[in-house]
């Protein structure tokens, strides 16, 4: 068995203050996909020491940043997601994109991606973020239909910032009109899944309401459980019908949270 762990750590610093070490120990993930690491490359390296490592920053200070720390053996690393005419990668999109192609123990390839997509925002005055969004979602929209349709297994997980379907939010009335439940944001996911890619995280929790994988820190949000899943594992064709399982690994108490993300961890059967 595989298993791979994909959590939003909102701030890689903090995390580790709050206990994700103890939960890594106690999970005991080979594979863990982090986003918004926030974090310099050598303090990076320095809490995930025994790992294979990669790691994409931001060049916007204390933004984005994402990481992939493996047990495999990492062959080879890809990061970001150039602009169409080969231009430089605007600064807002660095440190959401990252791949590495992982060596199975029977010699096989698994290509894994730690995306953190941009959330965007419909406030008055904020209109360029959504812009930002779009277009970032654009380029992954090409990026993974080259990877839908190649032979080797793929996975793309992280924090995709969209709430895909009304039971994907416990607030969908009230979210309409917000960024991350927008229609047009969510046809994107559409998109993805009619392209090839298994939402695994709703293929094998059920037709909902949830399990939400994102509450705010605020009021009593996540004891009363009002939520939003934004946070996915995409598998390919060639690797969706070897998961096995996956779930959303919530916290038994707000106290024992250290993010305000839930990671979503999924086992799969080998060889794939």
């Amino acid at each position: 068995m595989l298993t791979i762990a994909t959590a939003n750590v909102n701030g890689i610093r903090a995390a580790f203050r709050r206990g994700m070490h103890d939960w890594i120990s106690r999970r005991s993930p080979d594979v863990l996909l982090l986003q918004e690491v926030r974090a310099p490359d050598a303090l990076v390296r320095d809490y995930l020491e025994g790992w294979h490592v990669a790691h994409l920053p931001s060049e916007l200070k204390g933004r984005a940043g994402v990481a992939v720390a493996s047990r495999l053996p990492l062959a080879a690393v890809r990061g970001g997601l150039g602009a169409a005419d080969g231009g430089a990668e605007p600064a807002v999109d660095t440190g959401r994109w990252l791949e590495a192609d992982l060596t199975l123990p029977d010699g096989g390839m698994l290509t894994v991606v730690s995306a953190y997509l941009h959330s965007g925002s419909t406030n008055p005055g904020q209109e360029h973020t959504m812009a930002a969004k779009y277009a970032h979602l654009d380029k992954v929209t090409g990026r993974l239909t080259e990877l839908a349709s190649g032979p080797v297994p793929a996975l793309v997980a992280g924090d995709l910032n969209i709430a895909h379907r009304e039971v994907d939010i416990a607030n969908f009335q009230g979210n309409r009109k917000s960024a991350g439940f927008l229609p047009e944001e969510r046809a994107y996911v559409d998109r993805w899944l009619g392209a090839g890619w298994t939402d695994l995280g709703r293929a094998h929790g059920g037709d909902g309401p949830g399990p939400y994988t994102w509450w705010t820190w605020r009021g009593k949000a996540y004891e009363n459980d009002r939520g939003w899943r934004i946070d996915y594992q995409l598998a390919n064709t060639a690797l969706a019908d070897r998961a096995v399982k996956v779930e959303v690994d919530r916290a038994p108490t707000y106290d024992e949270r250290w993010s305000d993300h839930a990671a979503v961890v999924a086992t799969y059967a080998l060889p794939l």
